[in-house]
């Protein structure tokens, strides 16, 4: 299998339906794939709405927490569980494009690509948020960038494709999600920014607030760093 596509999902049953229905249409005869939705131990209707759509759709996997761990350990069990080569991540509240998976795919099965590009990352240039997400997300990754030198406009973007076996030699930790960049690159590997489309988010509500984003990615900032330091990438003669 070439492509699976995970989706970690926290009280979103209002967006099971419409965002699988989207990954179906943009995937369907182009690639080989799988949908996987990690459940992050939901509250609402969401597991009642992932079961009804399992129903009607083969290609589509369930895995289910019995209480909630986070984004980061959503998508990693999701990953795990995997069994395509690349990987497509997606935030489930509908803010990512699914049409934009096809595009950030081709980047990395280009033959003539570099071989070490395993990492397509989306990036939100008009972003459709409130205007403090977004300034808060500019000084975000100003600051990210500027000390970790990830060389990426946009980490936070859920929107991305990797190699299934890269992402399984990373460090794990919680928050991870947010540093996968510098993470990758601190394997020896590199990756490109891709533009991709961002939509207003019109069923559900946000589970994350901007202050919680903040006080977590500080400490996990400085946590990376030390990671940084650490690394040694040997070149293989």
């Amino acid at each position: 299998m070439q492509l699976s596509v995970v989706v970690p999902v926290h009280n979103e049953g209002e967006n099971i339906a419409p965002l699988i229905d989207e990954i179906v249409a943009a995937l369907t005869g182009r690639e080989d794939y799988e949908i996987i939705y990690v459940n992050d131990g939901s509250r609402d209707d969401t597991a009642a709405r992932l079961a009804e759509a399992a129903t009607r759709l083969p290609q589509l996997r369930v895995i289910t927490h019995a209480r909630a761990c986070g984004q980061s350990t959503a998508v990693a069990t999701g990953i795990r569980h995997a069994r395509g080569r690349w990987i497509a991540t997606l935030d489930g509240d509908g803010q990512n494009d699914p049409a934009d998976i096809p595009k950030l795919l081709a980047v990395l099965t280009d033959p003539t690509r570099p071989l070490k590009r395993v990492m397509a990352a989306g990036y939100r240039r008009k972003r459709q948020d409130t205007w403090i997400k977004r300034i808060s997300s500019k000084i975000a990754n100003g600051v990210r960038s500027r000390l970790l030198g990830d060389a990426t406009p946009d980490t936070g973007c859920g929107l991305k494709v990797f190699e299934r076996a890269v992402f399984l030699e990373l460090p794990y930790f919680d928050h991870m999600h947010r540093f996968l960049p510098a993470l990758v690159r601190r394997a020896g590997y590199e990756l490109v920014s891709v533009e991709v489309n961002h939509r207003h988010r019109t069923r559900g509500v946000s589970k994350y607030g901007t202050l919680d984003r903040l006080a977590v990615g500080i400490v996990d900032l400085f946590g990376v760093m030390w990671l940084q330091r650490r690394a040694r990438v040997p070149e293989i003669e």
